[in-house]
């Protein structure tokens, strides 16, 4: 049962209004097309795919029937295309959010999570990484093996998180939107609310397709320099920095690595 029941002006109405696409027992070669087409809009987070991109060989086991739709999925994943669309042009924790949304159809439910993927990259490399998500007990429990993956954040369903479901708005850009089409530079989107372990409430106007509201807001960051080494503190010195929202990430990180202790954040 979708969360909401202003799907249309959200723009959750694509997802809410159609069922999950499945390849169910004596499927034939217009449904394995079917699913090809939506395990590459998921996986490639709506982005075009030209001719040369796709995972040919790959398609032709799951039409011969020598491969599931999650091992299809894994093979576009662990692909050179996927990886040139998502992980040599981010940050990690971006390629991350990613990983999540494309995978498992929802947004990080906090920060602990995003922590796991970049120490397993790190330890095992981006392809072990990519298979914790495929073979988690989660992606079995909603996907099995013939289900497409899709977006399950706008659904309430048993183990999703509310959190969840506002969060994945801070992924999700109108469904004709690409996940490669959205203006950041490769930062991530949720480093405030993971850190925070906050939730931005959603806001239609946010869901077109372009640059959201929230997106063009600015904050007030109020800091305070701690006293250097042996040096006893007289009084606490304040400081404070209005940054459009694009810049706070990167600020954050700034300020954290000169020494300064962030006291509030909030929209200016």
């Amino acid at each position: 049962m979708a969360i909401t029941t202003a799907a249309s002006s959200l723009g959750t109405s694509a997802f809410s209004n159609s069922d999950p696409v499945e390849l169910r027992p004596n499927w034939n070669q217009e449904d394995a097309k079917v699913a090809i087409r939506a395990v590459y809009r998921q996986v490639f987070g709506n982005d075009h795919i030209m001719s040369s991109e796709r995972i040919t060989s790959a398609e032709s086991l799951l039409c011969d029937r020598a491969i599931t739709v999650r091992d299809f999925v894994r093979a576009v994943a662990k692909s050179e295309t996927y990886k040139k669309k998502f992980l040599y042009p981010n940050y990690h924790p971006r390629t991350i959010e990613l990983n999540f949304k494309h995978l498992l159809g929802r947004a990080p439910y906090d920060e602990s999570e995003i922590i796991e993927h970049l120490d397993r990259y790190q330890a095992e490399g981006f392809e072990a990484d990519i298979d914790s998500y495929i073979d988690s007990t989660e992606y079995v429990q909603s996907f099995g093996d013939f289900i497409v993956p899709y977006y399950r954040g706008f659904d309430t369903q048993t183990g999703q998180k509310t959190v969840g479901f506002t969060r994945m708005f801070q992924l999700y850009k109108g469904y004709a939107n690409c996940d490669r089409a959205q203006g950041d530079g490769g930062r991530p989107h949720l480093t405030y609310e993971l850190a925070r372990n906050t939730a931005t409430p959603i806001q239609g106007a946010s869901l077109t397709g372009t640059t959201s509201a929230d997106r063009g807001d600015v904050y007030r960051i109020r800091v305070s320099k701690a006293a250097a080494a042996f040096t006893p503190q007289i009084r606490l010195s304040m400081d404070e920095y209005v940054v459009a929202y694009d810049q706070l990430s990167s600020t954050l990180q700034t300020l954290n690595k000169r020494g300064y202790r962030v006291m509030s954040l909030t929209r200016a």
